[in-house]
């Protein structure tokens, strides 16, 4: 940078303006002795000048400088998206429709453990999607979001047509379990990230839109469910899901990348990618080492209902309309979804945590009130309990996160907690399983689903105390520097009035042997 000299009048006093020389390393110096970087210009003068980005953009290489289109292409991978958050979770919460069709098809009438071992299909599946989250950000980062949810859909597809072909529970582990699961999982995420691709302003209401597409399915499939399982059986049926499967395979073909993923570019870049997967950062929160210890615990009794219900209310109450009861829970958890993200964009800070601390508890007491019902009406009603408030705890995830760990780390920690999740919802499940092969009945199992949660709920009661006690450190730290800072500039001011003809000598900051500024 060239050496100039510039005055500014400040009241009755002219002041040079900073002089400024380059050095090695692209290091600057300014005449009143801070060292600053030519790239922290840069991005001060981008700060100013320009709108504000997402940090992920301004990061992005080539393309750093450009805004996100809010819409156009963006509004075909939004649908795109909304299909795939609907068909995987869709599947996956009506599986209580397919977990019936696999007792009467697989299950050994004289086997007294056959609930357990039938519930194990559903959960893996469910587990397998939470336990990939942290492999399939990095194999996102690496290779893009479109090549890995092709990949995912695929695999997908091959899960789910090849479990129609099994006629034994020990290969539908596998089919369904692990493959179609895992598959689900690398075609999932994808389509959460590339959201941000194409929107910024209006990325809340992309959101909310695309993760309705799970109450959207969870209302339609059960319906579907119930006609076609009686008519074609179980292996026709799934072949139809793989219906599903092949339009998500198309689907993933839109999320085109607008910003190059992590992979495209030197082996240090992708040494610095592989470095993210292990960032042990976000474990030096104690907040969030909390949440990341509450939310698993309160998840073991989670699934239990979506698995298990269908198969209570048909040994209870000899109804031929459970389906109806997915559905409730798929409407009031869209509702739930809405409502709640509204209500916390009010909350400030980490007092969001309160609102997930309701949400397990109510989870956990209609849990308990499952098996007291005596009448299917009242089970509609626990239902409907149950979804809005299953949609309020999922709403406030990442608000939470952010929170908690900050913008710079929210990714890995609802990665990291996403695995997490991975082991209660698939050993809830089976579990419950177990305690109706032994008592013959599920009053049980939905009992001690509901603790969990509750127990989950009393934990992260203590997360905005520990928040407001690191706040309040941390505000008495900068009060404490700003009050030296303060006296350190009376001092100077001080110093300045006494000698007004000071020159700033080699220990000002500026290499030695350089002319002096002249105050």
């Amino acid at each position: 940078l060239p050496h100039h000299h510039h005055h500014v009048n400040i009241g009755s006093r002219c002041l040079p303006r900073p002089t400024v020389r380059s050095s090695q390393g692209g290091l600057v110096q300014v005449a009143i002795g801070l060292p600053v970087h030519v790239p922290s210009l840069l991005l001060l003068h981008l700060i100013l000048l320009r709108p504000p980005v997402p940090l992920w953009w301004a990061g992005a290489g080539a393309g750093a400088g450009a805004l996100p289109p809010e819409g156009g292409w963006g509004w075909v991978v939004m649908f795109a998206s909304m299909w795939c958050n609907g068909s995987v979770f869709g599947i996956q919460n009506a599986f209580g429709l397919i977990y019936l069709s696999l007792l009467r098809d697989f299950g050994d009438e004289n086997d007294e453990h056959r609930q357990f071992k039938t519930a194990w299909v559903g959960s893996v599946s469910m587990g397998m999607i939470f336990l990939c989250s942290p492999i399939v950000s990095v194999f996102t980062d690496l290779y893009g979001c479109r090549k890995t949810a092709v990949a995912g859909a695929v695999v997908a597809l091959v899960g789910i047509l090849a479990s129609s072909f099994v006629t034994s529970l020990g290969p539908m582990y596998f089919t369904y379990g692990v493959v179609f699961g895992c598959g689900s999982s690398f075609a999932y995420q994808p389509s959460l990230v590339i959201l941000g691709h194409y929107f910024k302003q209006r990325l809340g209401l992309v959101n909310g839109i695309v993760t309705a597409g799970s109450s959207v399915f969870t209302i339609v499939l059960p319906l579907m469910l119930k006609q076609l399982l009686p008519k074609i059986g179980l292996s026709h049926t799934l072949r139809v899901l793989s219906i599903f499967m092949f339009v998500l395979l198309l689907a993933s073909f839109t999320y085109r990348p607008l910003v190059p993923p992590g992979g495209s570019g030197n082996s240090a870049k992708q040494k610095l990618n592989f470095r993210k997967l292990f960032n042990v950062k976000i474990w030096r929160f104690l907040g969030y080492r909390i949440w990341a210890f509450g939310i698993p615990t309160a998840l073991f009794g989670y699934f239990v209902p979506y698995v298990h219900l269908m198969k209570h209310v048909e040994e209870t109450f000899s109804s031929d309309n459970e389906e109806v009861l997915l559905m409730c829970i798929g409407i009031s958890s869209g509702v739930g979804r809405l409502v709640f993200g509204r209500v916390a964009d009010y909350l400030p800070g980490s007092y969001k945590v309160f609102l997930q601390v309701a949400s397990f508890f109510v989870i956990g007491l209609m849990s308990m009130m499952i098996p007291v019902c005596q009448g299917f009406s009242g089970l509609v009603v626990v239902c409907l309990m149950m979804g809005l408030f299953d949609g309020c705890f999922i709403s406030i995830m990442a608000p939470i996160a952010f929170e908690l760990v900050g913008a710079e780390n929210v990714s890995q920690a609802i990665g990291f907690l996403l695995g997490l999740m991975s082991i209660p919802m698939t050993a809830g499940p089976p579990i419950a399983g177990f305690l109706r092969d032994t008592l013959g009945n599920y009053n049980l199992a939905f009992y001690l689903a509901g603790v969990p949660p509750m127990i989950g709920g009393a934990i992260l009661c203590t997360i905005p105390w520990i928040q407001y006690r690191k706040s309040r450190a941390q505000r008495w730290l900068e009060e404490e520097e700003q009050e030296r800072k303060q006296m350190a500039g009376e001092s100077t001011v001080r110093m300045l009035e006494q000698n007004p003809t000071k020159v700033l000598g080699p220990t000002d900051g500026r290499p030695p042997g350089e002319d002096a500024t002249t105050i």
